[in-house]
């Protein structure tokens, strides 16, 4: 098993994409913390999880990742329990569609608080808990190197992720963290599956070269390719899982 007794957070892991990367983790002997935004939503995706994993060492946390303290408390959670933590996934994430004149204070609060701060904040007290050595891999975007029509605070969000990704690499790597980031592209979630039929077909479909959306399966591989020893000499990446989209 390529993560045997590491001991893992994940973000945004009740659904999507953060779900498939904690069922991943776990079938490679990971134990994980599933961060969600709300104690019910943590601990029934925990509960779901057991079901599927009954062997798994599992626990449920919902930190308020906006306020450093209540992160740093949470993270703490899992390593007092499993007495240590090995790989944080920073995947909790908002998008945005909003046309630029819409945009209102709140709007752009809302988005930097989760997809930077949260993420600034997940980067913070995982590197204070690993001490020496561990993995932080953050969750960017396709837009992050597209930008995207209409939104601008979701690519700008990701343009930050890739920033702290980059920078905090070059920082923690003499302690032996490495840290990276997985740039989905379009993939099948609820929210892709909310949008219409038409935009799939016509606008976005057209523009992988693959010729389909990606699955949540497919991505959380990534996540377990750079969290494991096969990565051990990889930091400071935004690894692109998009079909090869051209936006």
């Amino acid at each position: 098993m390529l993560l045997e007794n590491k001991v893992a957070i994940v973000t945004g892991g009740t659904r999507g994409i953060g779900y498939a990367v904690t069922e991943a983790f776990l079938a490679e002997g990971a134990k994980v913390a599933v961060a969600g935004s709300r104690q019910e939503s943590a601990e029934r995706a925990v509960a779901a999880l057991r079901e599927a994993h009954p062997e798994a060492a599992l626990m449920a946390i919902w930190p308020d990742l906006a306020n450093l303290e209540s992160v740093r408390a949470a993270f703490a959670q899992a390593k007092d329990a499993w007495g240590a933590l090995d790989v944080v996934v920073n995947n909790a994430g908002m998008s945005q569609a909003l046309p630029f004149d819409a945009y209102t204070q709140k709007d752009f609060d809302a988005i930097l608080d989760l997809n930077v701060k949260g993420v600034l904040n997940g980067c913070k007290a995982a590197s204070e808990f690993m001490g020496q050595g561990g993995c932080i891999i953050n969750t960017s975007s396709m837009v992050s190197r597209n930008g995207q029509p209409s939104g601008v605070g979701y690519p700008m969000s990701k343009f930050a992720v890739n920033g702290i990704t980059i920078s905090l690499a070059r920082e923690l790597g003499r302690r032996g963290i490495r840290v990276n980031a997985v740039a989905p592209g379009v993939t099948e979630t609820d929210m892709v599956a909310a949008l219409p039929d038409q935009v799939k077909e016509q606008m976005l479909l057209p523009a992988i070269p693959l010729g389909r959306f990606g699955q949540p399966e497919e991505v959380a591989q990534a996540y377990v390719f750079l969290a494991s020893s096969m990565s051990s000499y990889v930091s400071g990446e935004i690894l692109h899982v998009d079909g090869a989209t051209i936006m």
